[in-house]
């Protein structure tokens, strides 16, 4: 992606915020079509520094043409801070990412399916037992079994958490491995496990495709609503 690409982006999501029906995009309530300041180039460089990782091309040319968070999809684009020196993205579930191995391949193959369901079948059922105590107890103990298969950190490595969609859904940005750059759904909160964002075309969706979509769609429901 060109640099210039983003040219004029920050000030069509500006002129967004009065508009006429901005509340009716899913999301406004969080963002409010509010954009925190672009980072500078030295603050970028710090940034990168810090995790050992160049980003990905067109999310870091939002960060520095855009804005380093705020508005987009979901309730919007997790910010990135810094806080007490140290660089960091904020927001519910930004914390899931492990900065310090952005570095690392993102693995592209999750969790055993086949295990994945033998544990489904595991799964305790209420009325399989005499006592609510014991149903509880059971229940906790198969939590536990599926959220360390699930929720293992090493999931997410050279990932970043950059959204969320509220009930414990998120995207994330792959910044190193193959699927550098790609937008993937986390849906684990739903029993799945993550999965690639396509598109119409079933084509891998980049951040600029990403981020541009949305903005095409907020601004069409804008214009609908009116």
């Amino acid at each position: 992606m060109s640099y210039e690409s983003w040219a004029g982006v920050r000030e069509q999501i500006q002129a967004l915020t009065k508009a006429p029906g901005a509340s009716s995009v899913f999301g406004f309530h969080g963002h409010k079509f509010l954009l925190e300041d672009p980072l500078t180039a030295g603050e970028l460089d710090e940034l990168e520094g810090q995790l050992g990782v160049r980003l990905p091309e067109d999310y870091r040319e939002f960060l520095t043409q855009v804005g380093s968070g705020g508005a987009g999809p979901g309730y919007g684009v997790f910010p990135v801070r810094r806080v007490d020196g140290r660089w960091r993205w904020e927001g519910d579930g930004a914390d899931l990412a492990d900065l310090a191995r952005l570095s690392e391949p993102f693995p592209v193959q999750g969790p055993d399916s086949a295990e994945l369901d033998a544990l489904q079948e595991e799964c305790p059922q209420e009325e399989d037992f005499d006592e609510e105590e014991d149903f509880d107890e059971a229940m906790g103990e198969w939590d536990a079994r599926w959220e360390a298969l699930m929720w293992n950190p090493e999931r997410t490595v050279g990932a970043i958490a950059l959204c969320h969609l509220g009930c414990a859904y998120r995207q994330w940005l792959i910044v190193s491995g193959p699927e550098r750059g790609r937008i993937w759904s986390d849906d684990r909160a739903d029993e799945r496990d993550l999965e690639p964002l396509l598109g119409p075309g079933q084509e891998p969706v980049t951040f600029a495709l990403w981020y541009r979509s949305w903005l095409a769609q907020a601004s069409r429901s804008i214009a609908a609503s009116r």
